[in-house]
């Protein structure tokens, strides 16, 4: 259990090194790999990634695969998280920034991802500078990565190893389910539980509103004023765009800023056949027989015409 953790926490520090030198990326969170932290499994069992619980706006992803796949072949799967670059959110520290993405991807038992002298030089290209990470020890076929920047990885892709049923006997031909996730943008609850400042803030108590008071950070506070005279104030994180001024009157829960967020995440579900090659040979051998007999019944259809032809001219 040591060993996990100090694992979990090795990767997870990886992950924010490459991020922070590597692409200089709005901190945040709310990304898969954060979910490292607080859940030692990413998927419940009404089949939920942790993902959601931080995003809870959804959008939709895209994931490309293989139909099936050989023992111990290296494929690709792809996560696409398509949304407008034109669009920008709200940092961490109030000022627009670009939105990021991350992605997870939950293989069967026994696909890992590949390792660097298995992938070719096209993937190698195709995810420089991107780290790609186990989510832990104990689930290396649950992979994990970002936030990276947006606007150079709407498409997230993944080097897969398949295993080999020869070589372990728990692994069949069979055909497996897996879960890809991705997201953009940041996420409206922190792991801790807190709520991010990627949200719509609510009147506290129906009333007027009698001050908003903004501090030199940009963060306002609201004080409402109900029928009785007690006051109550709302905070009001910076960079969030106030839609109500001194005089209006609110009701409880009642938005008191616009909604800032222009991300979410989305998750789906496909299926993938580890195939036996002796299945394939097998119905290579069938099509050939099949070939050869259609051909030896025209061939014979020809012969049979000559026959009678000749019969009929003598």
């Amino acid at each position: 259990m040591a060993i996990n953790k100090f694992f979990k926490s090795l990767f997870f520090t990886l992950a924010l090194a490459v991020n922070i030198f590597g692409f200089s990326v709005e901190k945040s969170d709310a990304y898969p790999v954060f979910a490292q932290q607080n859940y030692s499994n990413p998927r419940a069992a009404n089949g939920k990634l942790a993902c959601a619980n931080c995003h809870l706006n959804q959008k939709a992803i895209e994931v490309e695969s293989p139909q099936a796949v050989l023992p111990n072949s290296v494929f690709e799967v792809e996560i696409k998280v398509p949304y407008d670059t034109t669009k920008q959110q709200v940092g961490a520290n109030g000022k627009q920034a670009d939105l990021n993405v991350g992605g997870i991807l939950i293989l069967p038992k026994g696909f890992k991802l590949a390792s660097k002298n298995q992938i070719s030089e096209e993937i190698k290209a195709k995810n420089k500078g991107v780290f790609i990470s186990p989510y832990s020890t104990e689930f290396d076929n649950i992979l994990v990565v970002g936030p990276i920047a947006g606007k150079t990885h709407q498409k997230l892709i993944f080097p897969v190893v398949s295993p080999d049923p020869e070589k372990d006997s728990n692994i069949k031909y069979l055909t497996y389910p897996f879960y890809a996730g991705g997201n953009r943008g940041r996420g409206q609850v922190y792991p801790t539980g807190e709520k991010s400042n990627m949200n719509v803030f609510g009147a506290i108590q129906t009333g007027q509103i009698s001050e908003i008071n903004i501090s030199e950070k940009g963060d306002s506070n609201v004080i409402i004023v109900n029928v009785n005279g007690t006051k109550t104030s709302q905070a009001i994180p910076a960079g969030l765009n106030l839609i109500v001024k001194v005089g209006d009157i609110v009701k409880t829960e009642q938005s008191l800023n616009l909604d800032p967020n222009v991300g979410g995440f989305g998750q789906e579900e496909k299926e993938i056949v580890l195939q036996d090659p002796l299945r394939i040979v097998g119905y290579l051998a069938f099509c050939f027989c099949a070939l050869l007999t259609q051909v030896l019944l025209i061939l014979k259809k020809n012969n049979l015409k000559k026959v009678q032809a000749a019969e009929l001219n003598f």
